[in-house]
């Protein structure tokens, strides 16, 4: 029988799980990776092309609830978005994994696994990671710079000359406006890009385990550290670090993270000796800095140190002239995920899609597109298809209402028809449940 050329992934605490899917699996693929610590497939991820990760759920004595299996699948996610991901549970754990399925997992297998079964939907999620492949934004991160307004082909010019050097940037724009992408794009013009570009989501980060995450740990340095492990600080080595919601890191845990940057070096806990880091630091926030650091809510030197150069990503609302360009984009690659072809914008929808106010953004408007690929009966996207509750920014007068006010009752009206579900509103608005609690919190909207 003839190997599929493909590059799986099994990563599981326990060793005889890991040995017999490797046995099974390297019958039918060329290339099998085991890991015991879902930590280690961010290097691995980093450095190779992989088409299906099988991950375990759960890796702690006392933790089986699927929270790390749900945290490393977004993990995977962000830094692989072609990469499948078939989650292994136990069957009292099947709630879990069918919301992980909401969030991007390809599918889920119960153990003791059926062989065939799990056979076979590895070939499908080979088969699915090939096809993605050329539309996956980390292939071509360029391309969600279209468009010709002054603040994106400046970012893009600015981006461009930082991109060679090894200084520290500062990434600042709303979510959505593609932060990540930037610094992605970034270090693929680097001369660091054949090494790995470690992403952190430090608004993810618990206090307890920020320390442990960014520098690693020693065997023994607390009850659940079995092995030596590397932080991602380390995992970045002679390439770029990530730290994406910067202005979420709170203060107390500053003055660590600033010691890493001005020493370059890291002391894994449990350790004494320092280690030295050749890493490039790319930050990123939503946050006027500036307002934190006069507010006393984030360190001023700290600041100084991740902002030697500053790279402002616009707005929706500022890139009207782009929006047709962008959702034409953003409607040809997703056509491309669900075997739809030739599906086109009808007039009414362009008319709306320049209206909408987009506060989440290209990630609102991609998940809109999304939508309205999946329910289309035809070849036109109507604005049924797009189920935007339109708010007519660019026909109002500034003087009459502020963007502010705009978008305080865009998240209530939101809000409203979900009846305060969070994680649907936070969907809908293509805003993260932090950014859409912080907006809440600005602009006062309670649940009464």
């Amino acid at each position: 029988m003839k190997k599929i050329q493909a590059n799986i992934v099994v990563i599981d605490d326990q060793e005889d799980i890991l040995f017999a899917a490797k046995m099974l699996l390297k019958k039918h693929f060329e290339t099998i990776i085991t890991l015991n610590n879902p930590k280690d497939s961010i290097k691995v991820l980093s450095e190779n092309k992989i088409d299906v990760v099988l991950l375990d759920m759960n890796y702690r004595i006392g933790y089986e609830d699927g929270k790390e299996g749900i945290y490393f699948l977004k993990e995977i996610l962000l830094l692989s978005p072609a990469t499948k991901v078939v989650l292994m549970t136990a069957f009292g754990h099947v709630e879990t994994a069918v919301e992980a399925l909401k969030l991007g997992a390809f599918d889920y297998i119960l153990k003791p696994w059926d062989n065939s079964k799990l056979v076979e939907v590895v070939k499908k999620g080979v088969t699915q990671s090939r096809k993605e492949v050329k539309s996956t934004v980390s292939q071509s991160v360029n391309n969600f710079f279209i468009g010709q307004s002054n603040a994106i082909v400046k970012a893009y010019d600015l981006a461009q000359k930082v991109a060679k050097t090894d200084a520290n940037i500062l990434i600042l724009g709303e979510n959505g406006t593609g932060k990540y992408v930037l610094a992605h794009y970034i270090h693929q013009q680097s001369n660091r890009k054949d090494q790995a570009f470690i992403h952190v989501d430090l608004g993810s980060l618990n206090e307890n385990i920020f320390e442990s995450e960014l520098f690693g740990y020693a065997k023994g340095a607390f009850t659940d550290a079995k092995n030596d492990t590397a932080g991602r600080f380390e995992l970045a080595e002679n390439g770029t670090i990530f730290l994406d919601e910067i202005g979420n890191v709170p203060l107390t845990l500053q003055a660590k993270l600033l010691q890493a940057i001005q020493t370059k070096t890291i002391t894994r806990l449990g350790e004494a000796k320092p280690r030295k880091l050749n890493v490039r630091i790319i930050a990123a926030t939503n946050l006027d800095l500036k307002t934190e650091v006069q507010h006393k809510n984030f360190r001023e030197d700290l600041f100084y140190r991740l902002n030697t150069m500053q790279i402002t990503l616009p707005s929706l609302r500022e890139r009207s002239d782009d929006l047709v360009d962008l959702a034409n984009f953003l409607l040809e690659k997703l056509s491309a995920k669900y075997d739809k072809y030739n599906l086109l914008f009808d007039e009414k929808a362009l008319a709306q899609i320049k209206k909408h106010a987009w506060f989440g953004n290209i990630r609102e408007m991609e998940n809109r597109i999304e939508r309205a690929v999946i329910l289309c009966e035809n070849e036109s996207i109507t604005v049924a298809d797009l189920d935007l509750e339109s708010i007519e920014v660019f026909e109002t007068e500034k003087d009459e209402i502020q963007l502010s006010d705009i978008e305080k009752i865009s998240i209530e009206k939101v809000l409203q028809k979900h009846q305060f579900n969070i994680s649907k509103s936070a969907e809908e608005l293509g805003l993260s449940r932090a950014a859409l609690y912080r907006r809440m919190e600005k602009y006062q909207i309670k649940n009464d």
